[in-house]
């Protein structure tokens, strides 16, 4: 008999709950062994449920229990859950989680852990909710030498600007209807700002590149600046407004990532991607792009994952997985320097004379829409350096400007 503990009983947590008891023979099978939920954490009051006599509100029941051999953390946030999770593995337990601030902050400090207590220390609900990921990435890809991670991580976001682009919403509208069909929180500003987006992004650049990326050292933008301008415009140059999370590694030794809305061309498979979908493209030096596409959040969904985790840790309670990566460091993520193309909207009072310095500093740019009544012009840069392209701009005569990358 294998005892599982569950800290947490929320949206993800009930859900593994649900799964673990309901499906028990299911599990158990794929385990090869019985299984079973012997505890639950939780402060709040469940006492009408089936399995009300798991429920415990003594994290220290836990953690001293020899025959608790695999925790799964889905209570969220970094305090206590890094508290709790450090115990846990320090007292030679399994831990799994789908608490993505949890490793993008602690991840490597935690992994380390593991491994000197002969633990694993699993997260694969971390980044794509039931999107497998993660493990791919480890195991499928193994053989390649990882490039470069894209994708599309969070489904808020991505539902948000959908309905911009398909039924004309303004931003605000559409997060309203967002959180009205639960796809976005009462307090959307983790989703909305990039947070959670760059959360992900830190996750999949440490374990393709093999350092731990922090948040802190990700420049991240969220989507609260775009409007329905842009994405007007965009649509009319060929073009999708996407969240984008990218990271990539450079000569050196070094790697660049970052967070920002980008316009995608629609020759790209990331510009079809919709509604609460997420989608993340791995290039590997031997396969090319690899895409993985799906449902990144959702209770079942999710709580699927840590499950899969769950059965993973059963199968080697006796072994090590080989799953981690080193610490990070300064000056391991560094600027994006290499040349590409943005979307540039200009305005200006005069149209004629930034129509006139426009053509004098872009003469072969066709890839542009002039709008002499709203003196506005929208237009996709030649490929080139940032810091060539701004030097071009500067030369222009307007009185506002909006840039954004573009992603091909």
């Amino acid at each position: 008999m294998i005892y599982v503990a569950i800290m947490g009983h929320g949206t993800v947590g009930s859900g593994v709950a649900e799964i673990m008891i309901n499906h028990n023979p299911l599990v158990a099978e794929k385990v090869r062994d019985k299984i079973e939920v012997k505890y639950i954490l939780e402060l709040r009051d469940f006492s009408s449920l089936p399995y009300a006599e798991k429920f415990t509100d003594d994290f220290e029941k836990i953690v001293n229990d020899p025959e608790v051999k695999i925790v799964a953390e889905v209570m969220g946030g970094i305090h206590p859950a890094y508290e709790f999770v450090k115990r846990c593995l320090e007292a030679k337990k399994s831990v799994v989680t789908s608490n993505k601030e949890l490793v993008a902050m602690k991840g490597a400090e935690l992994l380390k852990i593991a491994s000197e207590n002969s633990v694993n220390f699993l997260f694969e609900a971390s980044v794509g909710g039931g999107i497998p990921i993660l493990r791919p990435m480890a195991q499928c890809l193994a053989a390649n030498d990882i490039n470069s991670v894209t994708g599309i991580l969070n489904g808020t976001t991505n539902y948000v600007l959908n309905k911009m682009i398909v039924d004309d919403m303004s931003f605000d509208t559409a997060l309203a209807l967002a959180q009205e069909k639960g796809f976005a929180e009462k307090d959307p500003t983790a989703d909305i700002e990039g947070h959670d987006t760059c959360r992900k992004i830190c996750i999949l650049a440490s374990l393709a590149f093999g350092k731990h990326v922090y948040p802190e050292q990700v420049k991240t933008e969220g989507i609260t600046n775009v409007t329905l301008e842009d994405v007007a415009y965009a649509q009319k140059l060929g073009c999708a407004i996407k969240l984008i999370a990218r990271a990539k590694k450079l000569p050196g030794g070094h790697i660049t990532a970052e967070v920002a809305p980008m316009l995608v061309s629609n020759s790209n498979m990331l510009s079809h991607v919709n509604g609460v979908f997420n989608a993340i493209m791995v290039h590997g030096d031997a396969t090319g792009d690899v895409m993985f596409y799906g449902k990144g959040a959702g209770k079942m969904p999710t709580a699927s994952a840590v499950v899969a985790d769950i059965i993973d840790c059963a199968k080697h309670l006796h072994a090590r997985k080989y799953f981690d990566w080193q610490e990070g460091e300064e000056g391991y993520v560094v600027p994006d320097t290499s040349k590409k193309r943005f979307f540039v909207l200009i305005k200006s009072l005069d149209f004629e004379a930034m129509s006139k310095s426009f053509n004098a500093v872009f003469p072969d740019n066709t890839w542009n829409i002039k709008n002499e009544f709203s003196g506005e012009i929208a237009f996709i840069t030649d490929e080139d350096f940032e810091v060539e392209i701004s030097k071009k701009l500067d030369k222009i005569k307007y009185e506002s400007i909006k840039t954004m990358k573009m992603l091909f």
